[in-house]
Parts: C-alpha cells; structure tokens; sequence
C-alpha cells in the first residue's frame, strides 16, 4: 500500500484509544459502535514483518504446547479474548491518543501467561555466544518469561513513546488474561486429560 492508503487502513481498522473511550457518545450507543469492533481486527494488523514473524515465532513456540493442553476450543478464545482485553487495556493507558494499537502481541502474551501457568517447571533451550563460541543451556521458562513480564513492566513505566511508542499495557494485561484463564481452566484441562 501507498503510504496514505496505509493509513486509512491502520486508522479503519486498528483500535483507536481515543475513539473507545469517546465521552460525548452514550455507554449503548459505544456498544454497537464499531470502535469496540477494531478491538479484534487490530490483532490482525502488522506493519512490519518483523512484527509479525516475532509474534509468529513466541506463538509457534508457547502456543503449540498450550494449545494441546487447553484443547483447541479454550485456545482460540485465549487468543482472541485475550487480545481483547489486551488492546482495551492499552486503550486505557493510552486514552486520548490518536495513534492506532495494532497488533497480536497482546493476544501472543496471553498465551505466554498460560504456557507459564500450565508448565511451571518446563525448561526452554537457549544458545549463548560466550566469546568464540556458542553454549547451548536449558533454563527454565518461568526465569526467561518473567525477566520478559518484567521488561515490559520496565518498559511502560520508563519508555513510551521513546522505545518505539509500543503500547506495553496490552502485552501485561494479556499475560495476566492467559495467567488467570489458565489457573482457571485447570479443572476442565484435568477432565479432557483423563478422557
């Protein structure tokens, strides 16, 4: 797309903070206002490969496990609700701003919080460059996924708009979103288990 194009595409269809809290239009009316809508489309936006080929990657290595415990059913409505709620909570902490969220990494974090919750011991393989030569180590995942949660805590405290202007809210409220539903789900995870 042409660069004006791409921003007519961004601005109908990622998640405006300022058009979801609009304060001069009634609470029902916001309801069926297709502002609450582009809460979902904007998951499906990415401006950058990079973007995307990153959130592809944490989902192919967080989601496939997740997915095989949760079943598929529960997975997709972590995904989507949590990305929902994700971008709402970015639209909270970035109300007034004109600027679309767009994104999954908020829909990606919610699933990082319940491969968290439902492997708690699990170990990720990790390479690292020690001078000349490169050492493969297996750490555990709740180390490596917290030093993330952390950062991006660091992050929305400390860096706005100066680290990018990503909105660092929707990736800790997904995680918390897929941190809870899997504590949740626990009880029907060991009922399709047995099964």
């Amino acid at each position: 797309m042409s660069p004006p194009q791409r921003v007519t595409f961004l601005l109908e269809w990622g998640t405006i903070p300022a058009n979801v809290f609009d304060t001069h239009q009634p609470f029902w009316q916001k309801l069926r206002d297709p502002a609450l809508l582009r809460l979902v489309t904007a998951l499906f936006i990415h401006v950058a490969w990079l973007h995307l080929l990153s959130n592809l990657l944490f989902l192919m290595i967080f989601g496939v496990p997740a997915e095989r415990t949760l079943g598929s059913i529960r997975f997709l409505a972590l995904f989507l609700v949590g990305g929902v709620v994700a971008n709402f909570a970015g639209a909270i902490s970035l109300a007034g701003e004109v600027r679309p969220i767009i994104g999954c990494s908020g829909a990606v974090s919610a699933v990082l919080g319940a491969y968290v919750s439902l492997f708690p011991r699990a170990r990720l393989g990790l390479v690292l460059p020690l001078g000349f030569y490169l050492e493969f180590v297996r750490v555990p995942a709740f180390l490596l996924i917290g030093i993330w949660a952390l950062l991006q805590l660091l992050f929305s405290y400390v860096g706005g708009p100066s680290y990018g202007g990503y909105a660092w809210w929707t990736h800790l409220a997904g995680f918390l979103f897929g941190v809870l539903l899997a504590l949740l789900s626990r009880d029907a995870i060991m009922r399709r288990m047995r099964k």
